[in-house]
């Protein structure tokens, strides 16, 4: 049995919100994040967490939408996503990133994803 990773993800109508969670945690004391991919194309960072949780940097598609936490006692990193757009449906994925989060470079998927559908 594969175990869940990512959840949270669901069908919203335009404007709505959804509130992902990832459990898990990079190795080394690696950047941690989301990023998202559509099938057919490539896939998108969406924002990166520093291991001691200090910065935090989200790509400009999400800036001032969608907010990055972590919650270090329970392991697991949060996706706050509000006024969501049609644009932003795709498949979510948590995971590692590279060692410069600013640069937003997602290295690998810890789950399967969880889906995100949002209709006008």
């Amino acid at each position: 049995e594969v175990p869940v990773v990512e959840s949270g993800g669901g069908s919203v109508q335009e404007g709505e919100s959804l509130s992902l969670s990832c459990i898990g945690s990079s190795s080394h004391e690696a950047p941690m994040g989301w990023f998202r991919q559509v099938p057919g194309k490539e896939r998108e960072a969406v924002a990166c967490i520093t291991w001691t949780g200090a910065n935090v940097y989200y790509a400009d598609s999400v800036k001032g939408r969608f907010t990055l936490s972590r919650d270090y006692a329970e392991n697991t990193l949060w996706l706050q996503m509000d006024g969501l757009k049609p644009e932003d449906t795709a498949m979510y994925y948590c995971g590692t990133f590279d060692d410069y989060c600013s640069g937003l470079s997602p290295v690998d998927a810890w789950g399967q994803g969880t889906l995100v559908s949002v209709f006008s």
